[in-house]
């Protein structure tokens, strides 16, 4: 395969029978299938994710992401009385609110909700998103004010490929067990697969830290550029915690739970070792990893920066060899499907 085709976009996409697209998550939540790949042998093996102990390498730390998903999205009126969808993407400050609205707005639309809970309008932004501020009772809200309130008044913001409303197990299962840190509008996938009982053995077991990537929508957005390197990769907050820190400034070798923990340490590791900030790493066969040694992480939509991170690891060839194997063996993709193990 030639090094030109790691960077053709059109290289990422494949086809994915529908109903190999998880709508609903595996019962208990580790019963999920696992494919392991080991990269020195070459070699795949097909599990269960309660079986993840038995592979993970002797004095390898895990890194999690302990980001916890907000009910983004909000169903308000225009003053007309019109309908319109609201779904919150990231803090910009402490008061202006990216978002994305289903109907058309100005500067200035007002947008009405339960609670007395206001939106306004500041500015339109070329690439669909809008800026807002939030209200209520006419007062102006921080963020984190407007935390609780939409607590009660939103909904889990589902991806749009599980293409049905939110349920209300959603709000327990589109979570990980160690969800700390609100601010997320999407999960960090990989950790939806472990229970209570299964994430306290594995720390026990292992050294461990966590970081804070509050992943935005724009995970999800497929790159549409020919060349995936003139794809311009959204930025998403995040903090390392002082336990992470050590552990990347050591050399103790790293499993990365998840793509969203992967972007934060290695954006760490490639800017130098700043704590906190807005990430915007962009990881490919033509950048690779350099601190993360291991990786956990969920099957990925076709022509997806996540995808092309998974590349990064084992190369595009590799990549498309594991997901023909994947679909082969049935297992189920996205957010709510299975995992693979990449050592």
């Amino acid at each position: 395969m030639s090094q030109d085709a790691e960077l053709l976009t059109q290289s990422y996409n494949f086809s994915l029978p529908e109903e190999l697209i998880a709508t609903h998550p595996a019962h208990p939540r580790n019963h999920a299938k696992l494919l392991v790949y080991d990269r020195a042998t070459d070699t795949i093996t097909h599990t269960h994710f309660y079986e993840l102990e038995k592979f993970i390498p002797k004095g390898c730390a895990l890194i999690f992401n302990d980001t916890k998903v907000i009910k983004a999205r909000l169903f308000g009126k225009k003053p007309s009385g019109g309908k319109i969808e609201l779904l919150i993407n990231r803090a910009l400050d402490a008061h202006n609110v990216n978002v994305y609205i289903r109907g058309k707005v100005k500067e200035g639309s007002e947008i009405f909700f339960e609670q007395n809970l206001k939106a306004v309008v500041q500015s339109l932004n070329e690439d669909g998103s809008r800026v807002v501020r939030f209200y209520q009772e006419e007062r102006l809200l921080r963020f984190e004010e407007l935390l609780p309130i939409i607590e009660i008044i939103g909904h889990i913001p589902l991806p749009p490929y599980i293409n049905r409303a939110d349920a209300a197990e959603d709000a327990d299962e589109y979570q990980s067990v160690f969800a700390r840190a609100e601010g997320a509008v999407a999960a960090p996938t990989a950790s939806l697969h472990f229970t209570d009982a299964q994430h306290k053995r594995v720390c026990e077991k292992f050294q461990h830290a966590y970081v804070t990537l509050h992943v935005g929508s724009g995970t999800f957005k497929p790159v549409d550029a020919e060349i995936i390197t003139q794809h311009p990769m959204h930025a998403e907050y995040y903090e390392i915690s002082q336990e992470a820190k050590e552990i990347l400034d050591s050399d103790t070798p790293i499993l990365s739970v998840g793509t969203t923990s992967t972007r934060t340490i290695e954006y760490y590791a490639k800017h130098g070792g700043v704590q906190r900030g807005e990430a915007n790493l962009f990881l490919h066969p033509k950048n690779r990893p350099s601190r993360v040694n291991h990786l956990l992480t969920n099957f990925h939509l076709p022509k997806s920066t996540l995808l092309m991170l998974v590349a990064s690891f084992v190369g595009l060839q590799k990549t498309q060899e594991l997901y023909a194997q994947a679909i082969k063996e049935k297992y189920r993709f996205y957010s709510y499907g299975d995992a693979m193990l990449i050592l």
